[in-house]
């Protein structure tokens, strides 16, 4: 699977642990985030992220700040992308399976870094559901 990873300065050691399951588990990766906790501006990396989920460039994304908010924002303004803000791993299944979400935001001030990891592999082998829902998603766009 291909994935784009983003981060602000909340999430750097989330970032790292969360690329190397990934490779360990032979996903390919490209990393826009931040390695550094220096104050940056979180909407550069939601941007970086959702244009390739948007592109087709990734079939997934992983979006990482302090609060999961302000980076999902940023990301559902882009077309073909439906980021979900996850806290716990029963929310990322739900994600995936009624809201066919791409991507994921992780509140790195609210998680740990072993529950992110979790919801970042629920999040990946989880299969959307259809059915009912996709009529739902289908009216998400404008």
């Amino acid at each position: 699977m291909k994935i784009s990873i983003g981060n602000d300065h909340a999430g750097p050691e989330y970032k790292k642990a969360i690329v190397e399951m990934l490779k360990a588990k032979g996903h390919e990766v490209t990393n826009y985030g931040t390695d550094s906790v220096d104050s940056v501006d979180y909407p550069d990396f939601a941007h970086a992220v959702a244009n390739d989920v948007s592109n087709e460039k990734a079939d997934f994304g992983i979006i990482i700040c302090g609060s999961g908010n302000g980076i999902a924002m940023a990301a559902n303004k882009h077309e073909k992308v439906r980021a979900a803000l996850c806290w716990m791993k029963e929310i990322a299944t739900l994600a995936r399976q009624h809201n066919n979400a791409n991507i994921i935001s992780i509140p790195a001030r609210f998680t740990s870094i072993p529950q992110a990891i979790e919801m970042v592999e629920t999040f990946l082998n989880t299969d959307f559901e259809g059915g009912r829902h996709q009529n739902r998603v289908d009216k998400i766009s404008c």
